[in-house]
């Protein structure tokens, strides 16, 4: 261990290693307030570049019916709630949705379950889990369909094995979990 006194008697023999030792702090300091600052622009760009997409979309929602490119529905048809008047039929409703769409698209259900009571339960949420295979060009249409549209879907979970090696008609393996409120009993 190198005490302190070692450490001053060599400064003093040797200034330049003070100075050197000096120059490379700043130097350090230097360059971590630029990436710091890189990262600030590039935060505020980004933040740009989402209020633009924000500003967009918002600008359809108020466009003038008829004018081209707006948009007749502003709102999807239906309840954005699950629908049951018991938790376990709302998840059943959830299950049979997920693995009407899996089934649409050409994938084969290997299992299906629904998550017990989690964090998300307590705020009227539901969860279920499915394990399909699917072929890859049909998983972004699964993925569509069961986020658009009501009532409101959300994907938890999204795992996806590729077959090894990849061939053409290959089916891939996908655990998808998917959550979406219950309204409560009524």
């Amino acid at each position: 261990m190198i005490s302190i006194h070692s450490v001053d008697r060599l400064f003093k023999r040797y200034p330049s290693v003070a100075g050197l030792i000096y120059l490379a702090l700043l130097v350090v300091c230097g360059l971590a307030t630029v990436f710091a600052l890189s990262d600030l622009v590039d935060l505020y760009l980004a933040r740009n570049a989402s209020l633009d997409v924000i500003s967009r979309f918002d600008a359809r929602n108020h466009s003038v019916p008829g004018a081209p490119g707006a948009s007749t529905d502003a709102w999807p048809p239906g309840s954005p709630f699950l629908e049951g008047k018991t938790a376990t039929i709302a998840n059943a409703t959830l299950l049979q949705r997920i693995t009407n769409t899996i089934t649409r698209a050409g994938g084969m259900v290997i299992s299906s379950e629904v998550q017990r009571q989690g964090g998300k339960s307590k705020d009227g949420y539901v969860t279920a889990m499915a394990t399909f295979d699917l072929e890859q060009t049909a998983l972004q249409t699964v993925l569509y369909e069961i986020e658009a549209g009501m009532p409101f879907l959300f994907i938890d979970q999204l795992a996806v094995q590729v077959p090894t090696p990849p061939a053409q008609g290959s089916r891939m393996h996908v655990v998808l979990a998917v959550s979406g409120q219950w309204r409560g009993e009524e």
